[in-house]
């Protein structure tokens, strides 16, 4: 996979002037001054010079995605993505087989975190991510394993720590409104008068 430039945007302008007979970098440069391009005349000259070893008319190459992108397309419900985004998920997967087993771990640790199957599924996937060349999840697969047993109950029983998590979100927002004002009385006092 290309990374991605600050030029991507800008390539089917540049292929489009290339077939026209535009070969010159700094007129294309010029004109892409005037589109908007804050770049260097020398970053325009290095693709110009690519597409001069090309034979015949150019078509530019398809945008890479952007890292965000993709980390959304990972974590999203299948469902949910629209039919370009999925195309372009596939054509990303079928372009990093790295990608396409990171993909297929977060959907299989989804779907147990959604049907709550932690106690019959969970040691399988560890056991996969485990054996796959991926470093980073192997640190995920270590941390699990050190709490597997918290971590089983997390994904099988219906019982959570949200409404706890956000007792303490409140309270915190309180203790950092108050930073130099007055003391542990009047906290006390505006977190047991304070709105559920």
């Amino acid at each position: 996979m290309n990374r991605a430039s600050k030029l991507d945007e800008f390539k089917p302008h540049i292929c489009q002037r290339w077939n026209q007979g535009v070969t010159e970098a700094s007129q294309i440069h010029a004109e892409l001054r005037q589109r908007g391009w804050a770049g260097s005349p020398q970053t325009v000259r290095r693709y110009v010079h690519l597409l001069r070893k090309t034979a015949g008319p150019v078509a530019p190459a398809p945008a890479v995605p952007k890292t965000r992108e993709i980390t959304c397309w990972l974590l999203s419900r299948p469902g949910s993505l629209g039919d370009d985004q999925q195309a372009r998920l596939a054509a990303v997967r079928a372009g990093c087989p790295y990608l396409d087993a990171l993909a297929s771990h977060i959907r299989d640790f989804a779907e147990m975190m959604t049907l709550r199957q932690g106690e019959a599924a969970l040691e399988g996937w560890l056991t996969r991510v485990e054996a796959d060349d991926q470093p980073e999840l192997h640190s995920l697969a270590a941390g699990i394993r050190r709490d597997q047993d918290a971590v089983t109950a997390g994904l099988s029983l219906p019982y959570n720590s949200g409404a706890m998590e956000g007792n303490v979100n409140k309270i915190k927002m309180i203790k950092r409104q108050m930073y130099g004002r007055a003391g542990f009385p009047l906290l006390r006092k505006r977190v047991i008068h304070h709105p559920a």
